[in-house]
């Protein structure tokens, strides 16, 4: 592939320019491609803090996109929910991937995933996915726990994924976020992009994003010595990367430890506000305040409703403790 850079790419960095002009393809595999001598400009093998001039030829020599990966089963504890012969329905922890990311190779990053675990666990998983996502329907974020609902043959994933899409599988969250919404329930309508600035992130300011459905309730107020807090119980009818996250940072009111989306890495204790005796001074959450708690489907198969639910984390249940000075 060439690509012609031009006068108004002046002064950008050349992992810059491809992040945006490649717009489907991994930071980390720009990066791969780079470091691997793949990337060339005006001939020249080039290093990703090249700062380019203007009209220059960048040409890449390697694939676009890695080599497929295939996943590995490993010996990883699993809370499995609910299990027949068709599918299962699963808890999982914050900080475990679902499956490896963009980039990753058998050595670096396939481990420790609920894919891994999953492969482990059960001996067929659906191969709609791919031969690095067996069995998986649907996703959470790393720093998000909870329900997720897994599918063993072809047949019953495809049914599941038409649930999706015709957005007939209930799915419950319980969120933390900072401040109080104006409202005490509302429907965030915004479509979802990825960030052309930041691809970790999404965004609602893009044009041309996908439709977001997100639908919350607040349950509790709160006001603490760490400032204002409300809990959510959110509902989603689509299922966009983020999606959650990113509706509610678009309001003001980022999930708690979500410092991606804007919330602050650890709360302070407010001026002018008395602590109760033991609250420490900040506290920090090493994760989202972020969890999916209840699961409601029919089964692809008998046609039975299935209704499952997850009890907020010990770690969360904590933290909430902690805040409310308990």
């Amino acid at each position: 592939m060439v690509l012609a850079a031009t006068s108004e790419d002046a002064g950008l960095r050349l992992d810059q320019y491809l992040a945006g002009m490649l717009a489907e393809t991994s930071r980390s595999r720009i990066q791969q491609l780079i470091a691997g001598g793949e990337v060339l400009v005006n001939e020249n093998v080039a290093k990703a803090s090249l700062r380019l001039r203007g009209n220059e030829q960048i040409t890449i020599r390697g694939p676009i996109q890695a080599p497929p990966l295939r996943a590995i089963p490993e010996d990883i504890p699993l809370d499995v929910v609910y299990e027949d012969n068709d599918l299962a329905v699963v808890n999982k922890p914050a900080g475990m991937m679902v499956h490896a990311g963009a980039g990753a190779t058998d050595d670096a990053r396939n481990r420790g995933t609920l894919v891994n675990a999953l492969l482990h666990r059960f001996e067929t998983l659906s191969s709609h996915g791919g031969e690095s996502r067996p069995g998986i329907v649907h996703r959470l974020d790393r720093a998000t726990s909870g329900l997720m609902v897994v599918a063993k043959n072809d047949e019953i994933h495809r049914r599941l994924a038409q649930q999706f899409s015709r957005r007939e599988i209930r799915k419950t969250y319980v969120a933390l976020v900072q401040g109080w919404p104006r409202e005490e329930r509302g429907t965030i309508r915004n479509s979802i992009a990825r960030d052309v600035q930041r691809r970790t992130r999404m965004t609602t300011k893009r044009s041309g994003g996908r439709e977001a459905v997100t639908h919350y309730v607040v349950k509790q107020k709160l006001n603490t010595v760490y400032g204002k807090f409300a809990v959510l119980e959110v509902k989603i009818e689509t299922g966009r990367t983020h999606q959650i996250r990113v509706h509610m940072a678009s309001l003001g009111h980022p999930v708690v430890g979500d410092t991606l989306y804007g919330a602050g890495t650890e709360l302070k204790t407010h001026s002018g506000k008395t602590r109760k005796p033991g609250q420490p001074a900040t506290l920090m959450l090493a994760r989202n305040f972020l969890h999916s708690c209840a699961l409601e489907f029919k089964h692809p198969r008998s046609g039975d409703l299935l209704r499952f639910s997850s009890e907020m984390p010990a770690e969360l249940q904590a933290f909430l403790g902690e805040i409310e000075g308990r």
